[in-house]
């Protein structure tokens, strides 16, 4: 039996574009990232991919990204599961702010600290084993079932959302998961054991657009 666990991050939102920590404010996608969603969906499609049950964030940003990859793979009528458990990381009192103003008043190196480190969170916000204390309790409860009884399963979330996630999945450590970054639109394909730890995976990347013609 196969068990098949699909990652993506949302396509490029309005605040993306604009490089503001968005967290969880609620911008919609811009152009590219409905495209990116888009190219997203017909690449699953190409390589004979289906979902069994698809979840997603409360935020519209993963919620548009979700719809728009289902229409593009012709599984319109399929319900998306929205779950707040899933939504990015709450960047506090930075939500809002341009990064590179928040560099220059901070520095560059405690952002880093601020963006990437595990247990160190943003004035006001949550760290991201904040984060993954949420995540992780939704995918074990509500999520990983569906896996284990051979559902092919996708979920459309965020940067910190789905870092977490990663985490729990490939055994990372903290030191580890600091350096990993998360594309958007793009999907991460993992094969699980009956045990759910990772047995493969598989990061599919953007079609260029003469593929699609």
């Amino acid at each position: 039996m196969q068990h098949t666990l699909v990652l993506i991050r949302h396509g490029q939102s309005e605040w993306n574009l604009k490089n503001l920590f968005t967290g969880l404010r609620d911008p919609d996608l811009t152009e590219k990232g409905y495209k990116d969603a888009v190219l997203a969906g017909r690449r699953l499609k190409m390589i004979g991919l289906e979902f069994d049950i698809a979840f997603t964030s409360g935020l519209r940003r993963a919620q548009v990204t979700c719809r728009s990859i289902l229409d593009e793979m012709g599984q319109s009528s399929m319900d998306m599961i929205k779950t707040q458990a899933l939504n990015e990381r709450d960047y506090g009192d930075l939500s809002g702010l341009d990064k590179n103003d928040v560099r220059r008043r901070w520095g560059e190196e405690q952002v880093h600290i601020w963006r990437r480190s595990y247990d160190i969170s943003p004035p006001g916000g949550e760290s991201l084993r904040d984060t993954g204390a949420r995540v992780w309790l939704y995918y074990i409860n509500k999520v990983q079932p569906h896996v284990l009884r051979g559902e092919r399963v996708l979920i459309v979330a965020h940067g910190n959302s789905l870092r977490a996630l990663m985490m729990a999945i490939e055994g990372l450590d903290s030191d580890t998961i600091m350096n990993q970054e998360i594309e958007t639109a793009v999907p991460i394909i993992y094969e699980l054991h009956a045990d759910s730890t990772m047995s493969a995976k598989k990061v599919l990347g953007k079609l260029l657009e003469k593929e699609l013609t």
